[in-house]
């Protein structure tokens, strides 16, 4: 598998020979730029720095291996060179390993990037960790033993503060002043019943939504109120995979699931009662699952 990142020319056209040169070296920039991970590629996700384009952290799924972070940025120095241009490439940046006794670790289910401060990268394992990377030192700041299980997702809310789901069926928020303590927001209804994914809402940082393993609905929660759903989102037909809040709205999320659809949620009458069932605002139905 192999992580790209594609850059776009500039639409506008001018027609003397100056911006005739320039657009045919944008055209030429319009590349897929390929960078080939030597293992499987199970997690990805792009960096949150204005200063740093087009980089990318990947992470490995191997069984019994190494598994390793990969921080991938595209080498884009070339000035309008052509030859330049045509050599292009992403190259790897940081190579992080977050086993700090053995070359060997679990793999890494999922990260996040802190938009507060882009140097840390917070990372989930099979193993029952969650590690929080300085990726400019390429150390490890913090490693903790999450949960009882697996950990399956991990989401900041803040510089210090990330949140966690796992096999073991809870929802546990860190501050990293107290790396000692955790609080558990939230625990599956039915026990033993994995959470497999986390959405932390950045534009209001007292909501988040989680997911439950082949479940078909969507849970979300105020981390103030903790153990009660604030709503639970119930109108797709098949099992949920997915859950984005919008980078725009704090009220608007969307969720995407086995049955080939993808359901954008207005959640605007947070912290009321909802009479009945709530509906998508909208929906689009993909030609296969989601």
């Amino acid at each position: 598998m192999v992580a790209t990142t594609t850059m776009t020319p500039n639409p506008e056209q001018n027609h003397d020979a100056s911006d005739d040169q320039q657009q045919q070296n944008q055209q030429r920039r319009s590349e897929i730029y390929t960078y080939e991970a030597p293992w499987h590629i199970y997690a990805m996700n792009w960096s949150v720095r204005k200063d740093k384009k087009y980089r990318l952290a990947i992470a490995s799924l191997l069984e019994q291996y190494p598994n390793r972070v990969e921080i991938v940025q595209l080498d884009d120095t070339n000035d309008g060179n052509e030859d330049d241009v045509d050599n292009g490439v992403v190259e790897m940046k940081s190579l992080l390993n977050n086993n700090r006794n053995s070359e060997f670790c679990g793999p890494v289910t999922s990260f996040d990037w802190n938009e507060g401060d882009p140097r840390r990268i917070g990372t989930s394992s099979i193993d029952t960790t969650c590690t929080i990377w300085d990726i400019e030192r390429e150390t490890v700041d913090t490693q903790l033993i999450a949960h009882d299980k697996e950990v399956y997702d991990i989401a900041w809310g803040g510089v210090g503060v990330f949140a966690s789901v796992s096999a073991d069926g809870s929802v546990r928020v860190f501050d990293l002043r107290d790396k000692e303590h955790s609080t558990i927001i939230y625990e599956s209804s039915e026990p033993d019943t994995p959470l497999v994914r986390l959405g932390w809402n950045k534009q209001d940082p007292r909501y988040m939504a989680t997911i439950i393993m082949d479940s078909a609905k969507v849970v979300v929660l105020d981390i103030r109120f903790p153990t009660l759903p604030v709503v639970e989102l119930q109108r797709h037909q098949a099992s949920v995979n997915a859950i984005a809040w919008a980078p725009h709205s704090s009220c608007h999320i969307c969720t995407a699931g086995d049955d080939s659809q993808a359901l954008i949620w207005d959640l605007s009458s947070m912290g009321q009662p909802v009479e009945g069932v709530l509906d998508p605002k909208f929906r689009y139905t993909a030609g296969a699952r989601d």
